[in-house]
């Protein structure tokens, strides 16, 4: 089979759940072309400067088939990006991770403590400062209360009743994940695919097509109990070497990095009753 013939059906199926998602935002067909030309451009332009070639709106226009006065006005617009979303999303995550891993704030157990608002320490005000930056603590609570991380309890104190941060209903934050954890995984696969100098990235995934639908909860509660001790152990080994949460790390530099674990779901559309 010809390889852009396989190419076009793997974007297909890489744009089916993209678009549903797109049409559910009320985003529509013509926009998607609006977002997608000055991808090419972006994206040419950076392969012509690591190819070392000159850089021109002519080369640029010749690789992407988008016409030359296009070119130009791509360029001079600008981009736009998701930094206020990662921004919220990241910070929180930070409080969360560092909730469960340093011994500051853990209990005689090695579990993440309950802690007060501000009233003595340890406290979550202590923790915001220390993972968070100088975002307020109440910003921060606010957003893990609404995401039913954190409970606030009776006597004021707050328990951490969940060891990782999904936001719960702010749609940006939750779109902003999506393009930055799905672009990771797009570019270790294509780094896998052009790679020439055999040292591939991790890249695994176990899948079987022919389940019963009674195994699944206990499929995904598997999952979820592995998947997050896991997590836990890459956060510690990372966050341990990351010079914003440890500025005397040493190094030149300045690499991200990171792993992804997801879990999803399909139901065959030829499926028979197996009973």
């Amino acid at each position: 089979m010809p390889q852009n013939t396989v190419l076009f059906a793997a974007i297909k199926k890489l744009l089916k759940p993209l678009v549903r998602i797109m049409l559910k935002n009320g985003i529509l067909y013509g926009a998607l072309l609006d977002i997608i030309k000055p991808i090419y451009v972006e994206v040419a332009a950076e392969d012509i400067d690591a190819s070392g070639k000159k850089q021109t709106k002519s080369r640029i226009s010749t690789v992407t088939g988008i016409p030359r006065k296009e070119v130009h006005r791509l360029l001079e617009q600008g981009d736009v990006d998701d930094v206020w979303a990662f921004e919220r999303y990241n910070r929180a995550a930070r409080v969360v991770s560092g909730w469960v891993r340093d011994p500051r704030f853990s209990d005689r157990q090695q579990q993440p403590a309950i802690l007060p608002y501000d009233d003595k320490s340890p406290s979550f005000v202590e923790l915001v400062a220390a993972f968070s930056g100088d975002i307020p603590a109440r910003t921060i609570l606010d957003e893990l209360v609404e995401a039913q991380v954190v409970e606030e309890l009776d006597n004021g104190n707050l328990q951490l009743v969940k060891r990782a941060y999904i936001p719960s209903s702010v749609e940006s934050e939750k779109l902003g994940i999506l393009g930055r954890d799905v672009a990771g995984l797009i570019n270790a696969i294509g780094h896998n695919i052009y790679q020439k100098d055999d040292a591939p990235y991790f890249q695994r995934k176990v899948f079987y097509d022919n389940l019963p639908e009674e195994f699944i909860p206990e499929l995904k509660a598997f999952i979820e109990e592995k998947a997050q001790k896991l997590m836990e152990q890459m956060d510690h080994k990372m966050s341990a070497n990351d010079r914003d949460t440890n500025p005397a790390i040493k190094g030149t530099g300045r690499k991200a990095a990171g792993i992804g674990v997801y879990y999803f779901e399909e139901t065959n559309i030829d499926d028979i009753d197996q009973e």
